[in-house]
């Protein structure tokens, strides 16, 4: 038994870490962080998403009992409510996650992302003793940047300030909700600050620029950087919507998990706030650079197909992240080379088991359950 998990028990209570949206991409990894220091640890999950019954049965091997699932739809009140019963840490990454289905259907997009956030909010807010929440809302709350003017430079896009060049977007960036997507996140981001002023729950949120890493299963939607190694890997050609020059900083995810244990650990200090967490100017790449990274790992250069310009695609984002820095210490390790080369491993050793896999459903994940 872990010096962790005994500590718990000597305490006289056996609490869990709750994860909502924790069959996912970000959720599996910081699932399997804390399970493998022996916590336990309740994934709550719709499983909707492509691929995500593939982390389950991945953390379900590792760690058995220690692990339980609830396959649940974040928008269900009572489902929410008995999932933060006994929570330690909550986490909630539950989410519709595309811009572009959030233009399709922006009622459903409100449903989850906006009162699917409030629910746990009031979930937490009527226990007992309110677990502290680590909330992830996105970039986009910051809209087009407008104002912000760009410069070309080489393969990518580049602000013509200054400072903005050196240390990238930071929190006093005005909002500027763009999309049914971003006005969702930026609802659900500013109700989550506000529960901490409020209602005194210990409340942070990460806007987050671009996570990549194992365990994610890119679409062109959502996960680029997965998406564009995938597409690679299986030798089919890749649409970049604009002109392939957009810039974003990419964080890996080993780095996300550790700066998620710093924000609880810290949350006394942290509560209330919100940090923008990205891989900062060290850590930037346009898509065709990306692109070009691939073809040198794979040896072959993709297909690239153009269409137009996506509602709501910043030319540029780079997250200031010295905020969150200068309160925890915290600061990225992976680079973008070795964090690429990590996740393109990986992806290959996934390739067999992803033809074999069965589509994702629900109904045959409830085993997991308990």
């Amino acid at each position: 038994m872990s010096k962790t998990r005994a500590g718990h028990q000597k305490n006289g209570h056996d609490k869990r870490v709750v994860i909502f949206g924790g069959a996912g991409f970000i959720g599996s990894n910081v699932a399997d962080h804390y399970l493998s220091e022996g916590r336990r640890v309740l994934v709550f999950d719709n499983v909707s998403r492509a691929g995500v019954e593939r982390n389950l049965r991945w953390l379900k091997s590792r760690h058995g009992e220690l692990l339980s699932v609830e396959v649940a739809d974040i928008r269900d009140e009572k489902a929410v409510k008995r999932a933060v019963r006994g929570a330690e840490e909550v986490f909630h990454f539950a989410a519709q996650v595309a811009v572009t289905t959030s233009l399709e259907g922006p009622v459903h997009d409100f449903e989850v992302n906006a009162r699917g956030t409030l629910n746990v909010l009031e979930a937490l807010r009527h226990t007992e003793e309110p677990a502290p929440l680590i909330f992830t809302s996105t970039n986009k709350v910051y809209g087009g940047l407008l104002g912000m003017e760009f410069a070309r430079n080489g393969r990518r896009y580049e602000p013509r300030d200054e400072a903005t060049r050196s240390h990238g977007i930071s929190e006093r960036c005005p909002l500027d909700f763009e999309s049914p997507y971003g006005c969702s996140k930026g609802a659900a981001d500013q109700y989550v600050l506000d529960y901490g002023r409020s209602f005194g729950l210990k409340t942070a949120v990460f806007r987050m620029s671009c996570i990549y890493g194992p365990r994610q299963f890119g679409t062109e939607d959502q996960g680029w950087v997965a998406h564009f190694l995938i597409r690679a890997l299986e030798g089919k050609p890749i649409t970049l919507y604009g002109d392939g020059m957009q810039v974003r900083d990419i964080l890996f995810i080993e780095d996300l998990v550790r700066a998620f244990r710093l924000a609880q650990a810290n949350i006394d200090q942290l509560r209330g706030q919100a940090f923008n967490i990205g891989g900062g100017p060290e850590r930037t790449v346009s898509l065709l650079e990306l692109l070009d990274l691939i073809a040198q790992r794979t040896g072959r250069s993709p297909e690239i197909r153009f269409e137009g310009w996506r509602t709501g695609d910043q030319r540029y984002y780079v997250s200031d992240t010295r905020k969150f820095q200068q309160a925890t210490g915290w600061a990225p390790q992976v680079g973008v080379e070795q964090g690429v080369a990590r996740l393109h491993t990986w992806l290959e050793e996934m390739a067999e088991e992803r033809a074999s896999q069965p589509p994702a459903g629900g109904a045959s994940l409830e085993a997991f359950a308990g």
